[in-house]
């Protein structure tokens, strides 16, 4: 199971969201504090609709605590700051990919230890950074793809009309 990591996350809306997305992947969350909101606030509960009590979700003191509680963690961190785009690496099945907070990404003093699987998307360089929501679904769904969507339903089908028509 792939696991998100979001850093401080400061925006309800954003973790909201990313947590619906969590649900849909089949990936857990793991917070670590602080936040910039309340785990039982209105717009967090808004964004993840009616799927926030599906959403595995953890949350850390800091991130020390997270380490401490996930030892051999492969963690990857997604960061406008790296050489290599997401693209570039392998994830694994069970891979932690880790986002920073919307004001300020992923702090240099955490990433100076984790230059070798520090990833970034792509953008035009006048661009500071995608929303937190959008970074998180693009990575994950790479690692989904390259994984070959375990356990995901991968085709839909209409209920009025054939496909084979």
């Amino acid at each position: 199971m792939l696991n998100i990591v979001l850093h401080e996350p400061e925006i309800p809306a954003n973790t909201g969201n990313i947590g619906r997305t969590c649900v849909a992947a089949g990936a857990r969350l793991h917070l670590i504090e602080p936040l910039g909101f309340q785990i039982n606030e209105k717009q967090l509960k808004r964004a993840g609709l009616d799927y926030w009590d599906k959403l595995d979700v953890t949350t850390y003191v800091n991130f020390e605590d997270f380490l401490a509680k996930n030892p051999g963690a492969k963690i990857y961190m997604a960061t406008t700051k790296a050489r290599k785009k997401y693209t570039d690496v392998k994830f694994e099945d069970d891979a932690y990919i880790m986002f920073g907070k919307e004001s300020a990404g992923i702090p240099e003093e955490i990433l100076v230890d984790y230059k070798d699987t520090s990833i970034r998307i792509p953008m035009f360089p006048d661009i500071r950074s995608l929303n937190l929501g959008n970074s998180v679904a693009i990575v994950l769904y790479e690692a989904l793809r390259q994984n070959d969507f375990p356990g995901l339903e991968e085709a839909g089908n209409l209920h009025r009309l054939s496909w084979d028509m």
